[in-house]
């Protein structure tokens, strides 16, 4: 099989890219394939193509820019020319733009590929539904929050039109199937990106160094942990580190600098920029714990299964999608109030000062990141498609039969 891939894909920045990048190390070690074609965003320095592992064939085909009104035309052209066996979507809403009109015409591409028959899979990462649109850094205009919802129901049922569409999370899969009668919608858990050996729990001599990850600025907001690190200092006088791993979101540009000069007394934060996925492994590796500080979630997090991934016990908010994560697969950790210092200092100090605690919960998540690796989620997507390509055969054979009556 030839399968092609719409994403973004490193070294952009554009979201799900380094999703993409695991999904496309996993998918090229399967015997099923015979090629794998990446129509991915343009970006300035060649893309990322590092793999270890040997595998089929890759093809790269840069066809489309983030906020580009022409992306339906250019990446429809480029599968005119590739003609792939099948296709998948590396998708959430703001995917192809966060203007509504360019985001609109990307998510056209799935129905785009059910009109040419070319069996489509959209991966999906959130739902508007599920979406808290202030937080998110949309709008907080109430009147303006129900243009979005009203845009992302129809854009919802656009992406509906693709033959399946796999969800990050079983709560999502239940919201489409009531709201929109959706009958080709199917849980396909997010994955786990690298499964290593279990990890060594023990860290290395030195400051404690209390991690996040991610883009900050909308609903991920750093300033609470920084204070809440600030009362763990005085309480506990563990020497501390706070790292910052991550950028500035795309809807709040400029937020990390305001945060390092608002805070420019307080020692020890180390804002490490965008992180490359080669020196990902050693910021998990170095950190003692991850925290979430987010002030509500929009999908299934792809830090929690990486954290998990490396052993690490993590505090998160009690809401939403991360603790739905926590109750379905197996992942332990720390709650926290959110939008309470006290409650997150209170969480940070039960795990550094309780060395057993903290090796017990790092466990708990290696396991349950252990449970779903890209390669079984990859293997998931492709019977899928091996189902549809069977199902359209069957229609094509009977169609015939049917003009003849």
């Amino acid at each position: 099989m030839r399968l092609a891939i719409v994403t973004s894909f490193p070294p952009s920045k554009v979201t799900l890219n380094e999703y993409a990048f695991h999904l496309v190390k996993h998918f090229r070690q399967k015997r099923e394939l015979t090629e794998l074609i990446l129509l991915t965003d343009k970006t300035k320095e060649e893309k990322v193509l590092s793999f270890n592992e040997s595998g089929c064939k890759i093809t790269i085909k840069e066809c489309w820019t983030f906020n580009s009104y022409l992306n339906l035309i250019t990446v429809t052209k480029a599968i005119n020319k590739v003609q792939p066996d099948a296709i998948l979507f590396n998708l959430q809403f703001m995917k192809f733009g966060d203007k509504k009109i360019p985001a609109a015409l990307g998510l056209m591409l799935p129905l785009v590929c059910r009109l040419k028959r070319i069996p489509n899979i959209v991966l999906l990462h959130n739902i508007l539904e599920q979406v808290d649109l202030n937080n998110a850094g949309f709008t907080a205009n109430k009147i303006l929050q129900k243009g979005y919802e009203f845009i992302g129901t129809i854009l919802t049922k656009l992406i509906l039109k693709a033959d399946l569409v796999g969800l990050t999370m079983q709560k999502y899969v239940g919201i489409l199937e009531e709201k929109y009668k959706a009958k080709n919608v199917v849980f396909i858990p997010h994955g786990t990106f690298e499964i290593s050996k279990e990890p060594q729990y023990t860290l290395d001599n030195g400051p404690l160094k209390v991690m996040t990850f991610g883009k900050f600025g909308t609903y991920k907001r750093v300033e609470m942990l920084i204070e809440a690190i600030q009362e763990v200092r005085k309480s506990t006088h563990k020497n501390i580190e706070v790292v910052i791993a991550g950028t500035d979101s795309p809807n709040a540009l400029g937020y990390l600098k305001f945060v390092k000069n608002k805070y420019k007394h307080v020692p020890q934060i180390n804002f490490t920029g965008y992180v490359d996925e080669s020196d990902v492994p050693k910021i998990f590796q170095e950190s003692a714990v991850v925290v979430f500080p987010y002030t509500s979630t929009t999908g299934s997090s792809g830090v929690l299964h990486q954290a998990g991934s490396y052993g690490k016990a993590v505090i998160m908010p009690n809401l939403g999608d991360l603790a739905l994560l926590v109750k379905h697969e197996g992942y332990r950790g720390e709650f926290f109030t959110p939008d309470s210092i006290n409650s997150l200092a209170k969480a940070i100090e039960s795990i550094i000062l309780d060395d057993a605690y903290r090796i017990h919960l790092g466990m708990a998540n290696y396991r349950a990141a252990t449970a779903f690796p890209m390669s079984k989620i990859t293997e998931m997507y492709l019977n899928k498609f091996q189902e549809i390509i069977s199902n359209k055969n069957t229609i094509s054979r009977l169609e015939p039969q049917r003009t003849s009556h």
